[in-house]
């Protein structure tokens, strides 16, 4: 009988099936988990329960429309032949030396949206996260810092789907891709530790600051135009270069580039300092979140 009552067993069935997810939630909560790969581990013990909830989110995207799921691949689709029609036919722009016409230029333009999609879509959704989340928030034993790894995993999703219409798009311009595309995984790396990391910062001080949302809406629309998506980083003046390069994005994309159509690996050097600079973004923005949490449940 006494083994029975101290055992922590009443949330068990708030979840049904997902019990494995339950027992380790009402025990880590009462631990600091502030060492470099907690964030990391957090992710992993949950990760069940993280892609439960992230299908739920992709669900509700499009839940109501008559095309369903169908608008991920036709969201993407529609904003590259605007964007294409708009930066390579009004505008006449080209992409360094690429001169292959508006289908060349359409293929640089749409790889840079769906990677720069994964950072700004994370990082847009934070500061209103924890508040559309308000009904697990108040519930002692739920995990709120899994919330960015399941809107991480949303956007890989819609990244996915957008993926293979690169692939596509590059079979019917391009030909076979280059064996370089095998280094994506590993430009992608430093991306998403930065989008966690500001998702962790952002979804936090969004409880106490209701206005954040919007000055955070205004940063990402900035850093759109002020990453090498729409232009070659080519043309940016060399007295600018350098400052310009201290956007990690812009690292990012530089290095995708490379990896996508030229056929070269990417800087290694250039690419670990960001890597590196990521993961310190992301374990600053999860001790953050872990030293004030203990007050969302009260503002909420």
């Amino acid at each position: 009988m006494e083994t029975h009552h101290s055992h922590p067993e009443p949330a068990r069935p708030l979840e049904g099936r997902p019990a494995p997810d339950r027992q380790p939630l009402a025990r880590g909560r009462s631990e600091p988990r502030l060492h470099p790969l907690a964030f990391l581990a957090s992710g992993w013990r949950h990760r069940r329960l993280v892609r439960r909830l992230a299908w739920r989110h992709i669900e509700s995207r499009y839940r109501g429309s008559v095309l369903g799921l169908l608008w991920s691949l036709l969201h993407p689709l529609l904003l590259l032949g605007i964007y294409t029609f708009v930066f390579s036919v009004v505008f006449q722009v080209k992409w360094g030396r690429a001169e292959g016409g508006n289908t060349e230029f359409a293929l640089f333009l749409f790889s840079g949206m769906i990677l720069y999609a994964i950072f700004a879509e994370n990082v847009n959704e934070a500061p209103n996260l924890l508040r559309s989340h308000q009904i697990f928030i108040k519930q002692l034993v739920f995990p709120s810092e899994i919330l960015p790894w399941v809107s991480l995993a949303a956007s890989f999703f819609t990244f996915a789907l957008s993926a293979v219409i690169l692939t596509a798009f590059h079979l019917l311009v391009r030909g076979l891709p280059p064996w370089t595309w095998v280094y994506l995984p590993l430009v992608i790396v430093p991306l998403a530790l930065l989008s966690l990391g500001a998702s962790w910062l952002l979804s936090s001080l969004g409880v106490f600051l209701e206005d954040i949302s919007q000055v955070v809406g205004l940063a990402t629309t900035a850093l759109l135009f002020l990453s090498p998506i729409f232009y070659s980083p080519d043309r940016i003046p060399d007295a600018w270069r350098e400052l310009y390069l201290l956007n990690p994005i812009a690292t990012i994309l530089i290095a995708s580039k490379n990896v996508l159509f030229r056929g070269s690996a990417p800087d290694w050097a250039a690419l670990g300092t960001v890597t590196a600079a990521g993961w310190g973004a992301a374990w600053l923005g999860w001790i953050w979140f872990v030293k004030t949490r203990k007050s969302f449940a009260d503002v909420l």
